[in-house]
């Protein structure tokens, strides 16, 4: 029989609690937003799974980035919406 190819939630899990040590030294903000960068990478685990060609943890990563980018992105659009209301 084959190799049995480790999932990418098991490896995002494996990756994660390498971490662990990283997070404790970290101020407790700080480590909330570290967990939220988790999360968010979560978030994007199935479309991970396509990107086999990359390091998992490169695909964490792009993951974390694109969910702060959303973020980025609306709050530009809003304080555009909030400028426009007060110019009128």
């Amino acid at each position: 029989m084959g190799r049995t190819v480790t999932s990418i939630t098991q490896t995002f899990l494996k990756e994660r609690a390498a971490f662990a040590r990283f997070r404790r030294a970290l101020r407790a903000s700080d480590q909330q937003v570290l967990d939220d960068l988790f999360a968010s990478a979560r978030k994007h685990l199935s479309a991970a799974s396509y990107a086999s060609h990359a390091l998992p943890f490169e695909t964490f990563l792009l993951s974390m980035l694109l969910e702060e980018h959303k973020e980025i992105t609306r709050l530009r659009r809003e304080v555009a919406e909030l400028r426009h209301a007060l110019q009128q």
